[in-house]
């Protein structure tokens, strides 16, 4: 008489899975009551299970715990089903077991610690900053720059986007179809030749468009004429307000932000006419601040995003330039975190740039005896992307950088310019 499994079991002194000692690296079929260490640290592996006959068993074990990283593809006999579907299966959690036990042709084979592989849907998070703006210009002896404004924040991601507005909606793509990525420069900060900043250029993923920061305003106190003089320009957020004495026809004006993107630059200090330190440029969180005596404004902080996993800053506005030493306590305004230019000071007059791929706005100009200093040069811009790692992007080869965390992969695109990429 044929003995049953656990009589020959209890005769032998065996008992339990039947496992397989050596390691599993690559794709490989499954043996009914077999047990498989499975290491999947350099790539996925696919593992074909045997006919299923009710109550086999096939137990799988993440070797090296790097199910998240490069999973574990679970494919049927032919027809046959698994979870009731005839889907392939995959398991993407670390050191998982997974016990496969076949029930019948209705539920196929069944386990813990697996999911469908259909893809899901491409849904994409983002955040996309534009460049930011140029710092205002000083005159020799007298003047000083507003800081340049931060370029636009916008993202889908929690925490709202810049100017206070609400996190956006993530966009719903399709694969095989060209999407526009650009990644805006920061623009060039006044000098004293033209007085005339440039701002930022817009940074765009499909249908998202980020506005440049605008330049911070700049005037030449010797002579007050609408050809040397600048406000502070409209962008993502505005720069910041030019010297306000010898006003011209536009003294102390600054740039509006862009609702939703950034706030607007800071005034120059007009309460003495003797001392008017110029106005910081606009964050993606807070206004520029107010020019103070002879102290240029701080810029407005940036906005704290964490798209990538890890919390960073973006797009703060460039600090206005100190006046000359007439009352107070002259002293240049910071740039706002996340990425904004200091403006200059009696040392170091020239604004100093904004933060590359930061979005921050360059810092303004402060006069002195022997120079006319130039404003600091706004930061490039950034397009981060938050999507399932089931798709992979191509296009724009050399300019991007993707990490992986369980079924999530992010793309960040840094280099300035612009191309399209497809999702696949």
């Amino acid at each position: 008489m044929a003995l049953t499994k656990l009589t020959q079991n209890l005769i032998d002194g065996t008992f339990g899975t039947d496992w397989v000692s050596t390691i599993q690296t690559s794709n490989f079929t499954a043996v009914a009551g077999k047990g498989y260490f499975v290491n999947t640290t350099s790539a996925e592996i696919t593992v074909t299970l045997p006919a299923g006959v009710v109550g086999n068993e096939v137990i799988i074990q993440d070797y090296a715990g790097t199910f998240g990283t490069n999973k574990v593809v679970i494919a049927s006999n032919g027809s046959e089903k698994i979870q009731g579907s005839t889907d392939d299966h995959k398991c993407i959690t670390n050191n998982a077991t997974v016990n496969l036990v076949y029930q019948d042709t209705t539920k196929g084979w069944t386990a813990d610690n697996i999911e469908t592989t259909a893809l899901p849907p491409l849904v994409v998070d983002f955040l996309i900053v534009a460049g930011g703006g140029g710092g205002g210009a000083s005159e020799i002896n007298y003047t000083c720059g507003g800081g340049g404004g931060a370029g636009g924040l916008r993202t889908s991601w929690a925490g709202g986007s810049g100017g206070g507005g609400s996190s956006e909606t993530a966009l719903s793509l399709n694969t095989a179809t060209n999407y526009t990525v650009t990644v805006g420069a920061g623009g060039a900060g006044a000098n004293a030749s033209s007085y005339t900043g440039v701002n930022g250029n817009n940074s765009v993923f499909a249908t998202i468009t980020s506005t440049g920061g605008g330049y911070g305003g700049s005037a030449n106190g010797n002579n007050p004429s609408v050809a040397s003089q600048t406000a502070g320009q409209l962008g993502g957020s505005g720069g910041g307000g030019q010297y306000y004495n010898y006003g011209g026809s536009t003294p102390n004006v600054a740039g509006a932000g862009t609702a939703n993107q950034g706030y607007a630059g800071g005034l120059s200090y007009t309460s003495n006419s003797s001392c008017n330190g110029c106005g910081g440029g606009g964050g993606a969180s807070a206004v520029g601040n107010t020019g103070t005596g002879s102290a240029g404004g701080d810029g407005g902080d940036g906005l704290s995003v964490a798209i990538t996993g890890s919390a960073a800053t973006y797009a703060g506005g460039g600090g206005g330039g100190q006046y000359l030493s007439v009352c107070g306590s002259p002293s240049p305004g910071a740039g706002g975190t996340g990425g904004g230019g200091n403006g200059g000071n009696s040392g170091a007059q020239d604004g100093s740039a904004g933060t590359a791929n930061a979005g921050g706005g360059g810092g303004g100009a402060s006069a002195n005896a022997s120079d006319g200093p130039d404003g600091g040069a706004g930061g490039s811009g950034i397009v981060i992307l938050r999507y399932p790692s089931d798709y992979t992007i191509s296009g724009l080869s050399g300019s991007t950088d993707t990490t992986t965390v369980p079924g999530t992969a992010i793309t960040t695109f840094t280099n300035v310019g612009t191309g399209n990429i497809q999702f696949n």
